[in-house]
C-alpha cells in the first residue's frame, strides 16, 4: 500500500487533531484522580440531569451555562436528588461549583505561580453569578497537588492577561 502524500495544511490540520485529542485525553485522566481525592465532589452531570440542575439554579435568580463547571462539590450531610428540581430548590444554596483546570507540568510551584490558563466568558459569568459557591481547583497530576482557590483570586494574582475572542463562523 503507498502512502498518500499530504498537503502541509493537511498535516498541521492532523497534528492539531492528534494535540486536541491528547489534551482533552489528559485533562479528563486529571480530573478523574482529582475526583478520587476530593470524595464530596462528583462530576457534572449530564443530559436531562444538568438540565434539572440549570433549572432549579433559573429558579432562584441564578443564569449560567452547563459548560462553566466541571464538578459539583455536595457537603457533609447533603443529601440531594439531581434528578428531581424539589430536592435540587431545597440544596442549591449549599452546593459548590467547581472548574478544574489542570497540568501535567512540573516546573509548576506548589501555589501554581507560573501557571498558565485560561478562563473562559462562562466560567467567569458563572463566578460572578454563584459568588463563593463558585470554586477554581488548580491541579496539578503529575504533583498531585492541588489548589483551591476562586476567580477573583486568580484574577487578583494574574501577573498578565491576554483577552481574547474566540469566534466561530
Amino acid at each position: 500500500m503507498k502512502a498518500e502524500k499530504l498537503t502541509l495544511h493537511e498535516l498541521i490540520s492532523l497534528k492539531k487533531q492528534h494535540a486536541d485529542r491528547l489534551a482533552n485525553q489528559s485533562s479528563a485522566a486529571g480530573e478523574s484522580e482529582l475526583l478520587d481525592e476530593i470524595p464530596s465532589m462528583i462530576p457534572r452531570p449530564k443530559g436531562k440531569t444538568l438540565k434539572v440542575i440549570l433549572k432549579a439554579l433559573a429558579n432562584k435568580g441564578i443564569n449560567i451555562k452547563g459548560t462553566s463547571f466541571d464538578a459539583i462539590i455536595v457537603p457533609d450531610g447533603i443529601d440531594v436528588d439531581f434528578s428531581n428540581v424539589e430536592s435540587l430548590q431545597a440544596s442549591i444554596g449549599e452546593l459548590i461549583f467547581v472548574e478544574i483546570k489542570t497540568t501535567k507540568k512540573e516546573s509548576v510551584k506548589d501555589d501554581f505561580s507560573g501557571y498558565f490558563f485560561a478562563l473562559s466568558e462562562g466560567e467567569i459569568a458563572a463566578s460572578e453569578a454563584l459568588g463563593e459557591r463558585y470554586q477554581v481547583i488548580l491541579y496539578n497530576y503529575v504533583q498531585k497537588k492541588y489548589l483551591k482557590t476562586t476567580v477573583a483570586d486568580i484574577l487578583s494574582r494574574s501577573k498578565s492577561r491576554t483577552w481574547q475572542l474566540s469566534l466561530q463562523l
